[in-house]
């Protein structure tokens, strides 16, 4: 029985091609090499002594460079192709990195935090066409998912080892080792995978007449975007509101805390592949997925308001974790499938500034709402967007049947 799930589940790890698995690789690299974030905000304010209304506008120039990296990176992929993009974005983002850690003036770091985000925000767009490009057609949702958990996996990894580094090497070892992580993993790319150009299979089933050629002109997308905008809103609210909620509320330690943050991670790792891979079989359609999503964000917060049990913590968390895994994969496949020949960049620039736009919104809206409100008021405005996110996905789901029916 043991076995047979095992089997089973390493199934949903078959049939990717190389460049995948290189893809999946150097994702990962980067990712758990990625130690400067869970600890900007701490290195700012602790050794660079700035206040917090500093250390804010730092990261709201951080959160604007990533904002138009994503954008430039679409739209250069769909100009001079996705893998000079690649190549670019991380080679260049590793080398300021090393140079970052002399800034020490407010505004050298306003500015190096933005200029830094926009070369290495370039990569994820194109990151995204790479993988429609090696992958195979009925492999595309697949292999978003499996980058996914390569960047989940990176994630956890990351902090803990960013907490090694600062310890035996001071806050320069992160900028050091985080810098180096990025030139490894584009050497390791360039040197294992070939440049290639977009299949010609790619959106097979959409064509310039049935979509709107301008990305400005597709309603449906935008609509879509106001839905991801939402959605990773709410998610954010893991890793800012809710973790001192954790503490002021329940009185949980930072390794507590850390705990039920593992327990995402952990869900995610063995239950997304095969949810994926199980929606693919049934052929579910991908917005009814995304709608599901979008209703177990919102319960997540609404639980949250019966606070008299910690135990409600562990599950608010199991809520937003499946959340998560029906919203995000299959949104990302969505915006790849719905972009028309030579648009696939752009449209993927527009849906990574909506998680970066999203970051920004997040951690500023939800802290103001519980500093003149309080946290139970945070949860009630949070799960009611959630609810606005399902609403937006019941109109998706007809405007898309009405197009269909046009045709």
């Amino acid at each position: 029985m043991l076995q047979t799930a095992f089997q089973r589940y390493i199934n949903n790890f078959r049939g990717f091609t190389r460049e995948i698995w290189i893809l999946t690789l150097i994702t990962f690299i980067n990712r758990a090499g990625t130690m400067v974030l869970p600890f900007l905000s701490k290195y700012l304010k602790e050794d660079l002594q700035f206040t917090y209304a500093q250390v804010g506008w730092i990261m709201v120039a951080f959160g604007f460079g990533s904002m138009l990296g994503s954008w430039l990176g679409g739209k250069l992929s769909d100009k001079i192709g996705f893998y000079k993009i690649m190549i670019f974005s991380l080679f260049t983002s590793g080398l300021l990195l090393f140079m970052v850690q002399y800034i020490r003036t407010f505004w050298g770091l306003c500015a190096g935090m933005f200029v830094i985000m926009t070369v290495a925000d370039m990569f994820r767009p194109a990151m995204y066409v790479s993988l429609a490009t090696y992958a195979k057609p009925e492999n595309r949702t697949r292999a978003l998912t499996l980058v996914r958990l390569a960047v989940n996996l990176g994630f956890t990894a990351g902090p803990a080892l960013g907490g090694l580094i600062i310890m035996n090497m001071g806050y320069s070892g992160l900028f050091w080792v985080d810098g180096s992580s990025c030139i490894i993993s584009i050497l390791i790319f360039t040197l294992l995978v070939k440049e290639r150009k977009k299949p010609s299979d790619l959106n097979s089933s959409t064509s310039e007449t049935e979509i709107p050629a301008s990305v400005f002109k597709d309603k449906i997308f935008w609509i879509f975007l106001f839905v991801c905008f939402i959605t990773a809103v709410l998610f954010f609210q893991l890793f800012t509101t809710l973790p001192l909620y954790h503490n002021e509320k329940f009185g949980l330690t930072e390794f507590q805390s850390g705990l039920l943050l593992s327990l995402n991670g952990l869900l995610i790792f063995f239950l997304e592949m095969p949810i994926v891979s199980f929606s693919q079989r049934k052929n579910i359609k991908k917005l009814k997925i995304i709608l599901w999503g979008s209703l177990l964000m919102a319960l997540s917060f609404y639980v949250l308001l019966l606070n008299i049990w910690a135990g409600i913590l562990v599950v608010s968390i199991i809520f937003i974790t499946f959340g998560e895994m029906f919203i995000f994969p299959f949104s990302n496949s969505f915006a790849l499938s719905r972009a028309p020949k030579g648009h696939e960049g752009r449209y993927m620039a527009l849906f990574t500034m909506s998680f970066s736009l999203a970051h920004i919104a997040s951690s500023k809206t939800g802290l103001e709402i519980i500093d003149s409100w309080g946290y139970q008021a945070n949860w009630f405005i949070m799960g009611t967007l959630g609810i606005f996110a399902v609403a937006g996905c019941i109109w998706l789901q007809k405007l898309v049947q009405q197009e269909k029916r046009s045709k």
